[in-house]
C-alpha cells in the first residue's frame, strides 16, 4: 500500500476509549490517517474502498508472550509459526523461547528470530523468559538447564546477541547472584522491560532490586509462582501479590476457555484490582504435545507434558479476547485494550502500534462480535492467506 490511500468503510471502529459505529478509517502510505463517524469524514476521490461489511475493526492483536503452535517453536521454525498467528489477527508477536533449551539452542535461536524479523510481517522481537528463573515452578521444573549458579560466561553472550532486539527479561528475583546479570542486560538494552516470572520472590526480595530495576511487568500472573507459608492459618505472600498491589506494574494473563491457568473468580479479581488498562492478554501458546490428564481431557486450548503437568496453551490471540469476555463480561473495546494497546504499552511499543490512532501503523483485525476472524492488515495490507 506505499505511496497509497486507502478508506475502510461500514466498520465498527475500536478506540481506546469506545467504538465508533459506522465509522470510516483513512489510511495512507501504510500509516492510520484519521477514524470518524461515516457523517463526519470525507473519503478522497483516489482512495481504494475497502468494505468491512459491519465487522469490528481493531488494532491487530499484540502477542507479547508466544513459545510457539502448531506442533512447533518460535525459536526453531518462526516463518511457519509466525504465519499462524497473523491468521489470528497477531499483527505484532514476540518470540518467546523455551527454557529447558541447551545454551546452543538459545543461540541459534536468537539468530533465527533475528532472520525473521525481516521475513515475516508480525514477528518484532524477543520476550525472554528466563533462562535465571526459580527452577522449582513451570512446566520445565527439574529440567532447566541454567537453573545452576547465574555464570556471566553464558549470559553475556546471549545479551550480547540479542541487543536491543529483546524487549522483556523475565526473572526470579530471589536466585542468588541475578543482580550482576540484570545490570548487564540493562547495559546491553537499557530499555528492556524487567518482568517477575516462575519465582516465589517476596515483595521485599522484589523491592530489593531497586528503583533503576524495578519490575513493571508480571509473567502470567498466578502461574508457575510460589509465596511464603503463613503460619497459624495466616496466608502467605509472594511475586502475584506484589503485582497485585502496584498500580503501576501490568499484569500478563493466560485466559483459557475453562479457566484452567486463572480461574473465573480470579481473572474477575485481577481486573478489578489491576484495572482494565493494567492487564495484558497472552496465549504463552507452545508446541508442547503431552496427552492431558483425565481432569483435563475436556481442555481444547491448553497443552501438556508428557508428564501430564498444564504447559502453556494452545491459544491464539481472537480465542483469549473471547474467553476474557466470557469470563469477567467485560466488552469487545475492552477486550482489544487487553490485547493490543496494553500489551504495546507494557514492552514500549505503543508509538507505533496498539490502537487506531493518527501516525500509527495500519495494523488491523476485522473480527465478528465473538472474535472471529475476518481480514487482517498489516501495514495498510489486507494479508492473504
Amino acid at each position: 500500500m506505499a505511496n497509497k490511500m486507502a478508506a475502510i468503510i461500514n466498520a465498527n471502529v475500536v478506540l481506546e476509549n469506545g467504538i465508533i459505529w459506522d465509522g470510516v478509517i483513512i489510511i495512507a502510505d501504510g500509516k492510520i490517517v484519521k477514524a470518524e463517524e461515516k457523517t463526519k469524514i470525507e473519503i478522497p476521490a483516489d482512495a481504494e474502498i475497502i468494505d468491512a461489511e459491519g465487522a469490528y475493526v481493531g488494532p491487530g492483536f499484540v502477542d507479547i508472550h508466544v513459545h510457539g503452535g502448531i506442533g512447533e517453536n518460535l525459536f526453531v521454525d518462526p516463518e511457519t509459526v509466525a504465519e499462524h498467528f497473523l491468521k489470528h489477527g497477531e499483527t505484532t508477536i514476540l518470540a518467546t523461547p523455551i527454557s529447558t533449551f541447551p545454551f546452543d539452542v538459545m543461540m541459534q535461536g536468537v539468530e533465527n528470530i533475528r532472520r525473521a524479523l525481516t521475513t515475516t510481517k508480525n514477528v518484532k522481537g524477543v520476550y525472554m523468559e528466563g533462562p535465571y528463573m526459580n527452577p522449582e515452578y513451570g512446566a520445565g521444573r527439574g529440567r532447566l538447564t541454567w537453573s545452576l549458579e547465574i555464570n556471566k560466561e553464558n549470559y553475556e553472550p546471549l545479551a550480547d546477541a540479542l541487543g536491543d532486539m529483546v524487549k522483556v527479561w523475565s526473572i526470579a528475583p530471589e536466585r542468588p547472584g541475578i543482580m550482576p546479570f540484570i545490570q548487564y542486560v540493562r547495559r546491553v538494552n537499557p530499555n528492556v522491560v524487567l518482568s517477575v516470572g516462575h519465582s516465589e520472590a517476596t515483595p521485599e526480595q522484589v523491592r530489593a532490586l531497586g528503583p533503576e530495576y524495578r519490575p513493571t511487568l508480571m509473567t502470567h500472573i498466578m502461574n508457575a509462582t510460589g509465596r511464603t507459608t503463613g503460619g497459624g492459618g495466616v496466608r502467605g505472600y509472594g511475586p502475584d501479590e506484589y503485582c497485585l498491589a502496584d498500580n503501576e506494574m501490568y499484569a500478563e494473563m493466560i485466559s483459557d476457555s475453562l479457566g484452567v491457568h486463572v480461574h473465573s473468580d480470579l481473572q474477575r479479581m485481577i481486573v478489578k484490582c489491576k484495572g482494565i488498562e493494567r492487564v495484558v492478554l497472552i496465549t504463552d501458546s507452545t508446541c508442547a504435545k503431552g496427552t492431558p490428564p483425565p481432569q483435563y481431557a475436556h481442555t481444547p486450548d491448553i497443552n501438556f507434558t508428557p508428564e501430564g503437568a498444564i504447559s502453556g496453551s494452545k491459544l491464539t490471540m481472537d480465542l483469549a479476547c473471547r474467553n476474557i469476555m466470557k469470563h469477567t463480561n467485560c466488552g469487545i473495546a475492552q477486550a482489544f485494550l487487553m490485547a493490543s494497546l496494553n500489551p504495546a504499552r507494557a514492552v514500549g511499543m505503543d508509538k507505533e502500534i496498539g490502537s487506531i490512532e493518527p501516525g500509527k501503523n495500519a495494523d488491523l483485525v476485522f473480527v465478528d462480535d465473538k472474535f472471529n476472524v475476518k481480514e487482517v492488515m498489516v501495514g495498510g495490507e489486507i494479508c492473504k492467506f
